[in-house]
């Protein structure tokens, strides 16, 4: 079977679990406590003839499964309908496109500080065992993986609101103010020559969102550095004492030739689920990180749209989670062919 084939598999085997994922969904949305004339008119007014004017406008009056039917092709389109709190007449799916880029930039960085802190790391305390080197390094990873994220996001506010002026950015001005963290402007991808040649303003304008987003990357992207980091050495430690490594050992190959060839590709197997997973739960967004931070992403609209009764948006929201879920595990199906091209691609 072609990595293609197995690539095709995977997606069609995920179609089911997109479906159930999102069936769940509307039995909740449909089925809960919250009444939508409530939530749009109050509860005050959720009676009478207006009450009873929306409840027949959104179509609740209509058999469950014309609900379901239309709620599924809603989804399918990317045509949600339009919030009925938060935004009132605005697409839910149009809504989420102007929270979704700040929740994944700041999870860009969060999975970036894990990979090439954690990783390293734990690579270099596994090649060095029982030194002062692999102590400090391990010590540092127990410490970063028991933090927990809201102690620590409350803790990192803290020393940021007494400082005046930190890496030339005044990050008490920022703390009291909302944060609105967004990436640079689409012209920095869209032409990257002239981002070179005569980077104008938005090179000023990418340090500006890095520094922003620099502390609760930080934040958010530490528990998963120290677990990488503990995994990283023991991947490291079990490879470098098996039977193939002694014996190209033997044969004379260099440390490095080892190292690279066979301890590295074969150690990063058992981190594939852990990166994948980690990245997963870093790009969906941290709830209580975005709210110490200010950060209104899309851990920050989905409580909103929970607790006010946004039930359009809570679809939506879960939707895009969903997906970005399964994804995330075809992704790392993948990879474990890239690493190791002997798992998954044989013809049962």
């Amino acid at each position: 079977m072609s990595r293609w084939q197995y690539l095709l598999k995977r997606i069609l085997l995920a179609l089911p679990v997109v479906l159930f994922g999102v069936t769940v969904t509307f039995l909740i949305v449909r089925l809960g406590p919250i009444d939508p004339a409530a939530a749009i008119l109050g509860p005050e007014n959720a009676s009478g003839a207006e009450a009873e004017r929306i409840r027949r406008q959104l179509g609740l009056y209509d058999p469950l499964w014309q609900q379901y039917f239309d709620y599924l092709v809603n989804l399918v389109t990317l045509n949600m309908p339009n919030s009925w709190v938060i935004s009132p007449g605005t697409p839910a799916f149009e809504l989420i496109l102007i929270y979704l880029p700040r929740t994944m930039w700041l999870g860009f960085w969060s999975v970036l500080i894990a990979l090439f802190v954690g990783i390293p790391l734990g690579f270099y305390a596994g090649l060095n065992p029982n030194t002062s080197g692999d102590y400090i390094a391990s010590f540092g990873g127990i410490v970063w993986r028991a933090m927990p994220n809201f102690w620590l996001a409350v803790i990192l506010v803290s020393l940021l609101a007494q400082s005046k002026d930190l890496l030339g950015f005044e990050w008490s001005k920022l703390l009291v103010e909302t944060n609105i963290v967004t990436p640079p402007s689409i012209a920095f991808f869209n032409n990257p020559v002239e981002f070179i040649t005569n980077p104008g303003e938005t090179f000023t304008e990418l340090l500006k969102a890095i520094k922003q987003v620099a502390p609760a990357a930080l934040v958010l992207g530490s528990s998963s550095m120290g677990n990488e980091m503990r995994i990283g050495r023991t991947a490291v430690l079990e490879t470098i004492n098996s039977n193939y490594v002694e014996t190209a050992r033997a044969k004379g190959l260099s440390e490095r030739s080892i190292v690279w060839k066979h301890v590295f590709r074969n150690a990063l197997i058992p981190l594939i689920p852990i990166i994948t997973s980690e990245a997963f739960i870093l790009i969906s967004g941290s709830v209580l990180v975005e709210l110490v931070f200010a950060i209104n992403g899309m851990g920050y609209l989905f409580l909103q749209a929970s607790i006010q009764g946004d039930l359009p948006l809570v679809g939506a929201l879960m939707y895009i989670s969903i997906v970005l879920l399964v994804s995330v595990n075809i992704l790392q199906d993948v990879l474990y062919t890239v690493v190791d091209p002997r798992v998954g691609l044989e013809q049962n």
